[in-house]
Parts: C-alpha cells; structure tokens; sequence
C-alpha cells in the first residue's frame, strides 16, 4: 500500500468517527479537509445534548476541543433557507470572537450555493455604522463581543428573536471583565425556549444567577482537565534563587531556542517590565496585555500570526482564549493566585499531539500553589536550574525542608532553659553551649 492510500485510508477512517452524529455532508467534508483524527471527549459528550436541544453548562481546559464541540452541532441544524439569525456566539475578547468566526469560515466553506450557511463577525473597536450596514440582510450566525451586538439590537439593526441557540464562550472571563450584563441584555430578547450553551473554565458563584435566568435542568459536562492533559508536556520548575528574573529569563529563553514562547504575568505592569528588560537585553519581543489599543492589539496578532516574534509576553485575561498556533514554550515568570490560570497557561503547549515545556519560576512564597499543583492538579515538576548554560537536576523540591538539622531539638530544649536576656551578654552564649551539653549527655545516657 502506497502513501497515497494510507492517507484515504486514514481519512475515511475519520470521517468514519464523525458520521455517527449524522452532520450534513458539507461538515463532514470540512472535518475531512481539516484532518480531525476523531471527537475529543468533551465533542463525543456534547455532540447528542446539543443535538436534543437541551442547555449546557460545559466545563473544560485549553486545548480540548470545545469550540468544534458546540460549532459541529449547531451549524449542523441552520437551516439555510430562513434569512434570519438562527445562533449567536458571544466572546469575551475580539481575538477570540474572530478566532470562532474563522473555523465557522472554515466549516461552512462546503456549502451548497443555494444552501450557504452565512456567518458575521461583529466586535468593538471597528466602525459600527459598517456593521449596520452589512445587516440590510440577516446573517445566520453572528459571532462577536457581547458589547457591540448588543449595540446592534439596541439599534434595531440586528434581530435576534429568531435566535433557538446562543454560546456563552469564556464565561467566567465574561463575568472577570464585566460582559454579562450584556450578554443578559442579549437573552432577554431571544425566545423563552432557547437553547444556552454556557462554556467556562469555572464556575464563580455570581454567574450561577445568569444561568439560573436562561437556563432549566442544564446538562452539566465536566471535563477532568488530568483526563486530558497533554501527553507530550514536561514541566520544569526553576528557583530564582534571588536571581535576577527577567535575566533569568533571558537565558531560559536562549536555552530552550523555542519555535515560539509565551512568557506569562500576572499584571499588565509586569508584562510591560518584562517585555522592556527582555528588550533591552537584545531580545525582539511581542507583547499582549489589556493596555494595549484596539489597533495595536490587531497588529500586534497579525505579527504574532506571521511569526515576527520569535517571544511573546502576555497577561492572562488578555490571552487567555486566544489560539495561537505553534507555541513550544511557556514560561511562568509569576504564579497566578487562580490556580485555573496556570492550567490555562500551560494548555498553550503540547497541543495537537506536539511535545512542548512549560517552566515555572518560583521562590519559597509559592510553596503552597506548587503543593497544590502537584496534590490537585496532578502536575509532575522537574526540579532543575540552569547555570552556566547547563541544566542541573535539583532533586526533591523539599529535600531541604524536610531534611532535619541533627541537633535542633537540643538546641530549641537548651533555649528554653537558659532564656535569652534583652541585651545579649557577654557569657550568654556560653551558659547556651554549657546546657546543650548536659541535655546532650541526659538525652544519650536515656537512649543507652
């Protein structure tokens, strides 16, 4: 068999896997054309609820498939003949309602001429008469920031009381942000017996009333993020040993010689301190974080999308839900205090059966995320340091606390005899040794 027929053999065997959920032929040409090996976990269980009409409240990390999860089956029901908005999909960030809108782009590209699916992506920062405009005929998707589409049906430029389905994607960074009021806002003009997918991360507490609101006896779909951690990731951990971090950094970066890393913060003043000092020290460096303007954020994907950067630093909010292909590395140059964070970050490699390297910069104020991450979390650290150009195994993170000094008992029972005066003298420590001495000598005469 030649390599031409291993390859039809292999993507009929594809198709084979996602013709089950009976999608029309011009989606299972699109999964063709897009190579998917088979469903993830989280599309084999969200494939049947959407396609029942029931509301889901679905929770899962990075890199599991989740946008085809609610994509597949809700194009797959658009009926084309109606001109009028039939799905909404809500993101909380331009990057990523443009990110959805393209593999709609992609999935719908196989449409009959007379049964084309269309797709508009709307998101602030761009000229909204513009947008008015291109609604003088209903699309059947619309994609976009909860802000401007609720700008659109303020206007009555957008009519979304046709709408059976609406996606909630990033929900708990909708809320982090301040989106779900508009996204209420939204709803409330769509039908009593619709259809709300709500995908999020976590679940905060004050989301619970929106979901309340629109949702009735929602299928809940929990995907455990050890279940689909990626195969290939290896997890360094590094001391910075009051070192100089972004230095350190520098040279982790020149070390691992990545296809391209992220370098993560937790505020945007620390991204911009990063981005400078990796700057100053020779290095070309892209940066995305909140602070940055519409126009300059763009740009700023379009270089990253073209590989002009070969090292990004980001915030998390600002990342957080945009894909980028491609990346090898991450770097942690801080701990987020929401854990959540740190798998979201690491979810950035090792994806699409790719190895990458996460690295986390610690010191001893982070013992406490990093027992967490290894007990809960289930994430295996490489104890390791890099000095001189070369990597060195450290061994037990907490060799060093656990191990036990051979005569600190004696020393801690000897203190509490001889009680140290305020101004320290002169045979204070004398008397201190002469104690310890003679405890010593009790403590080994009672072992004998």
């Amino acid at each position: 068999m030649n390599a031409v027929e291993i390859r039809k053999k292999v993507e009929c065997m594809t198709v084979q896997t996602f013709t089950q959920y009976n999608f029309q032929p011009f989606l299972i040409d699109a999964i063709r054309e897009l190579r998917f090996s088979e469903p993830t976990e989280i599309q084999q269980k969200i494939f049947p609820v959407v396609k029942k009409g029931v509301s889901i409240i679905g929770q899962s990390q990075t890199g599991s498939g989740k946008t085809h999860a609610y994509l597949l089956p809700t194009l797959n029901r658009i009926d084309a003949t109606r001109e009028e908005v039939q799905l909404v999909i809500t993101a909380p960030t331009r990057e990523l309602a443009q990110q959805i809108y393209a593999e709609i782009v992609k999935l719908t590209k196989f449409c009959e001429e007379d049964k084309m699916i269309t797709a508009r992506c709307f998101i602030g920062g761009t000229d909204k008469q513009r947008s008015i405009e291109k609604l003088k005929k209903q699309p059947h998707v619309v994609v976009g920031t909860p802000g401007r589409i609720k700008d659109l049906v303020e206007e009555q430029a957008l009519f979304v009381h046709t709408v059976s389905a609406i996606v909630v994607d990033e929900a708990d960074l909708m809320l982090d942000m301040g989106f779900i009021h508009d996204v209420d806002k939204i709803a409330s003009r769509m039908p009593k017996n619709l259809q709300m997918l709500v995908f999020s991360a976590t679940i905060p507490q004050k989301l619970k009333p929106f979901m309340k609101k629109y949702m009735e006896n929602p299928e809940h779909i929990h995907i455990n993020p050890k279940q689909i951690a990626a195969i290939n990731l290896e997890h360094h951990l590094i001391p910075s040993r009051h070192r100089n971090k972004v230095e350190l950094v520098k040279n982790l970066l020149l070390q691992y010689q990545p296809y391209l890393a992220i370098v993560f913060t937790n505020t945007k003043k620390m991204a911009e301190e990063v981005a400078n000092g990796l700057t100053e020290r020779g290095l070309k460096v892209g940066r995305i974080h909140g602070d940055l303007s519409p126009r300059d954020r763009k740009k700023m994907m379009k270089q990253v999308r073209d590989l002009e950067f070969q090292y990004i630093v980001a915030t998390d909010l600002a990342a957080r839900g945009i894909d980028i292909e491609g990346i090898s590395h991450v770097i942690n140059y801080e701990i987020p205090s929401d854990l959540d964070f740190f798998i979201h970050r690491v979810g950035r490699t090792a994806r699409a059966g790719y190895s990458g390297i996460a690295a986390t910069i610690y010191d001893q104020a982070d013992e406490e995320a990093l027992n967490t991450l290894e007990k809960q979390r289930h994430i295996e650290f490489e104890h390791v340091d890099l000095r001189a150009g070369e990597w060195v195994e450290l061994g037990p993170r907490r060799r060093r606390q656990s191990r036990k000094k051979p005569n600190d008992q004696l020393d801690a029972m000897a203190q509490k005899v001889v009680k140290k005066p305020k101004k320290v003298k002169p045979n204070y420590k004398k008397k201190l040794e002469w104690e310890r001495e003679k405890i010593k000598k009790k403590y080994n005469k009672k072992k004998r």
